[in-house]
């Protein structure tokens, strides 16, 4: 019996990994909306509902809750790291790139609070997993803000050791301050907060811009 062509199982496989790599996708779409639709403690028969499948069938293409969660997370990162990004590179003045950060990070947790919530929560989670999602998402958004102060302690003539620590420092107080306005409800507009966290920040800041804020950013 002749064997089957190496080129054609190849094909084959590339197919089905693709077919794989696109059902995954659709169960964390699936597991998205979900979440929004039952909140941050929705368990899998609810997305497997919402997917209009089994969990027999989601644990197919996932080991298990926590892998579900984890792939979810990493979505969340994906979207959360680019918009900051954009943000952070919005501009070349200091203050108005962490104004920016800052906004864009609780923009972003306002839009959808119960999804951030899942990711923060850990619902899904019935083992331990090699990396927190969420200590590395703090971790990349902390980093991208390192690398940005950097540049402008170099602009200034400053030495740029300091820029890891105020960079993940900066992360730090935006998150614990998030967590707490979620967590109470929102007790004040989106804008106070930013504005406030914006203040915060800079004081210790500030020292990148030798000139100080204009008159118009102290407002």
């Amino acid at each position: 019996m002749k064997a089957e062509p190496t080129s054609r199982r190849d094909r084959r496989d590339s197919r089905w990994d693709e077919h794989r790599r696109a059902r995954r996708e659709q169960l964390v779409d699936a597991t998205v909306a979900a979440v929004g639709r039952y909140g941050a403690g929705v368990g899998m028969d609810e997305i497997a509902a919402e997917a209009g499948t089994s969990k027999t069938v989601v644990y197919r293409h996932f080991a298990d809750r926590s892998e579900l969660y984890v792939a979810v997370c990493n979505r969340v990162a994906a979207q959360l790291t680019e918009k900051l990004r954009a943000a952070m590179t919005s501009t070349d003045h200091p203050r108005r790139m962490v104004a920016a950060a800052v906004e864009t990070y609780l923009a972003f947790l306002e839009a959808d609070p119960e999804l951030y919530r899942f990711v923060v929560a850990h619902p899904l989670l019935d083992r331990p997993v090699d990396a927190d999602p969420v200590s590395t998402l703090s971790d990349l958004v902390g980093d991208q803000a390192a690398a940005l102060v950097a540049v402008a302690l170099e602009q200034a003539g400053r030495d740029p050791a300091a820029a890891a620590p105020w960079g993940h420092g900066l992360v730090g107080l935006v998150r614990a301050a998030a967590d707490w306005w979620l967590r109470t409800e929102r007790p004040m507009p989106r804008a106070a907060l930013a504005a406030h966290l914006t203040d915060l920040a800079w004081a210790g800041l500030s020292s990148l811009d030798p000139a100080g804020p204009t008159p118009e950013e102290k407002k």
